[in-house]
């Protein structure tokens, strides 16, 4: 089964998390899951700043550490740079002082102040510890671009189907994912239906 919205207790165990935008309007905000990709990332800068649009772009350490020129280039095009956690840990399955090191271990190649949990699962006690010291920033609507089973065409239905005033976005920055293919036809969807792309943790 996929769940293209957190599930509504997420928001109440999670309670500083955020979820969407705080000044809905017509705003969106488009965030980048799993790179840098050398198969990937500069194409989706590429068509971001074909359109001026300034995104989120929630990276592994590891990979940040081993790709620092992609790193760079996203932040010279004017991006954000957030913390995705040195290594993919899923949360429910890890201990809550490991899950804290992975983090803090990401934060000298990715942030120090914005962080998204792998597969948004967090423990009460990594909720706590890292609500402290992050940002955390989890999302409104994931089309399942990183799923190939799923298809392009499904993912932009979703997209176009579930899109709402203040929708924090997630796709994945990984050469697997759909997101290079679909976004500039997302973003003419949501440019041609009113909506404008914000990003309010580039302030």
């Amino acid at each position: 089964m996929r769940l293209f919205r957190p599930l509504f207790p997420s928001g109440l165990v999670y309670r500083e998390a955020r979820f969407r935008l705080e000044d809905e309007g017509n705003s969106l905000c488009l965030t980048f899951d799993d790179g840098p990709c050398e198969g990937s990332t500069v194409e989706i800068l590429d068509i971001l700043e074909s359109y001026g649009i300034s995104a989120v772009f929630f990276c592994n350490g590891k990979s940040a550490e081993r790709l620092p020129e992609l790193i760079n280039a996203i932040r010279s095009r004017g991006h954000v740079i957030g913390n995705h956690g040195y290594e993919h840990l899923d949360g429910w399955r890890t201990s809550c002082r490991r899950y804290l090191g992975n983090a803090i271990s990401a934060e000298p190649f990715t942030s120090f102040s914005l962080f998204r949990p792998p597969f948004g699962r967090m423990s009460l006690c990594q909720y706590r510890e890292i609500a402290a010291r992050y940002t955390i920033v989890m999302w409104d609507l994931m089309p399942y671009d990183f799923d190939k089973g799923f298809g392009k065409e499904r993912c932009l239905e979703v997209l176009f189907r579930k899109t709402r005033p203040g929708s924090v976005i997630a796709l994945h920055d990984t050469g697997g994912s759909h997101a290079a293919d679909i976004l500039g036809e997302y973003i003419n969807f949501a440019l041609g239906s009113g909506y404008r792309f914000e990003n309010p943790f580039n302030k």
